[in-house]
């Protein structure tokens, strides 16, 4: 549903007393706001951010060796197969691409997990949930994409609580990357690379509408360069 979004200050207010509990560098004074006053937000549709998930939890299967007949079996019986970006295919059904890279894709997991409310806490200081796995399709089973759906019945967020939590990992994601910039200790079990891949996953799902926002991204256009 898509709704006034937040005040975007008293937002990034929050944001930075989160940064300062957690003692990490503040963005500086001109760091742009994520939406202006005024904005529309609201989260993309369910069933996107939950085929999302499923196509992730492929992804990562694929990365722990579930053969690639398997997976793009699994994917062609949950008429998911064409949902997945260039680079997911390759790798997905052929090996190709950077194995490393996709296996950081389980915080971004994490993160969706958290939008749908099958995943309770975003805590900036932890990893991804133990469990997190057991909420998601069971492929070892064959369990189905809308089999899953039916199981797990996910109750997404609000897109007012989504924005905000999209701030502070947008925040966050500066301060993680300065941090280790200058080599100052970080306050939890993260680093910047699980901080990116949560942003990147916030980032795609929550839409604003608004003059300075254009069309939705796909996967690979989230723009995280600042």
């Amino acid at each position: 549903m898509t709704v006034t979004s937040p005040d975007p200050q008293r937002v990034r207010e929050a944001s930075l007393e989160e940064l300062h509990r957690l003692r990490l560098p503040l963005p500086p004074p001109n760091f742009p706001l994520a939406w202006e006053p005024g904005d529309l937000v609201e989260l993309r549709p369910g069933a996107e951010i939950e085929a999302r998930a499923a196509i992730l939890n492929v992804v990562l299967a694929r990365v722990a060796g579930m053969p690639p007949e398997l997976a793009t079996h699994w994917l062609d019986r949950s008429g998911l197969q064409d949902r997945l970006t260039g680079p997911e295919w390759q790798f997905v059904a052929d090996g190709d691409g950077d194995e490393r890279s996709f296996g950081l894709h389980l915080e971004a997991l994490f993160a969706l997990s958290w939008l749908l409310g099958i995943a309770m806490d975003l805590d900036p200081l932890l990893p991804s949930a133990d469990g997190l796995m057991e909420r998601l399709p069971n492929l070892p089973q064959g369990e189905t994409f809308s089999a899953w759906r039916q199981r797990t019945l996910a109750a997404p967020r609000g897109a007012g609580d989504a924005a905000a939590q999209l701030d502070l990992y947008y925040c966050l994601d500066w301060s993680y990357l300065e941090a280790e910039r200058r080599r100052l200790p970080l306050p939890g079990q993260l680093d910047s690379n699980a901080v990116g891949q949560r942003r990147w996953a916030l980032e795609w799902a929550v839409v604003f509408t608004g003059p300075y926002h254009g069309d939705p991204p796909g996967w690979e256009e989230v723009d995280l360069s600042t």
